[in-house]
């Protein structure tokens, strides 16, 4: 594993408790060697996880988009940033680069984001870790949704196994670069195979 993709908010009045999860994902992927794929901005997470993961020695690679360029503040102190045309773009660029893919609390586009690394992984387009820091329970009513999902037959129970979930964000960190990481048959994680 070379490179970790982190989807994350822009965000800025956040409580410290988001900021600090953010750090510690950016130094702990410095510390593992880790290239941070992220969405290009200084601001909110994503200027705190780039921040931080230079400033241990880590390496940087922004993609951002022409349009959210002055929105976001792009962080012009990458190692290398990429300057696209378009939203759909970004996130291809995201999912080819990165060996594995966290996701920090964020707004609509960090969702946009987890849900196509998801519906990738469950077609099976990828196999790529997929971890999820529950801040604070930042993430509680995403996988209460989910589960209902799976309760109403519209998902299937293997959906539960492409994701793993938890506060601390070391423990996320550990996981996806653990290289345990099984992917369920279409039989069991696809949904026209439900009985």
């Amino acid at each position: 594993m070379k490179s970790v993709s982190v989807y994350c908010a822009s965000s800025m009045s956040l409580e410290p408790c988001f900021h600090d999860a953010a750090k510690i994902i950016g130094k702990g992927l410095a510390n593992r060697n880790l290239t941070l794929v992220y969405g290009g901005g200084c601001i909110g997470l994503m200027g705190e996880v780039a921040t931080i993961a230079a400033e241990h020695g880590g390496e940087v690679v922004g993609v951002i988009t022409h349009k959210l360029v002055a929105h976001e503040q792009a962080n012009e102190k990458c190692d290398e940033l990429i300057v696209v045309d378009t939203m759909q773009e970004r996130r291809t660029i995201m999912m080819h680069k990165g060996d594995a893919f966290i996701m920090l609390p964020g707004g609509i586009g960090t969702y946009e984001e987890f849900f196509e690394v998801l519906v990738g992984r469950q077609l099976g387009d990828h196999a790529k870790p997929i971890g999820i820091v529950n801040v604070d329970g930042y993430f509680d009513p995403l996988l209460e949704m989910l589960e209902h999902g799976i309760e109403r037959n519209f998902m299937r129970p293997a959906l539960r196994q492409l994701t793993f979930i938890d506060p601390c964000p070391d423990a996320v960190l550990d996981y996806v670069t653990s290289g345990v990481n099984e992917q369920p048959s279409p039989e069991d994680i696809l949904p026209m195979h439900g009985k």
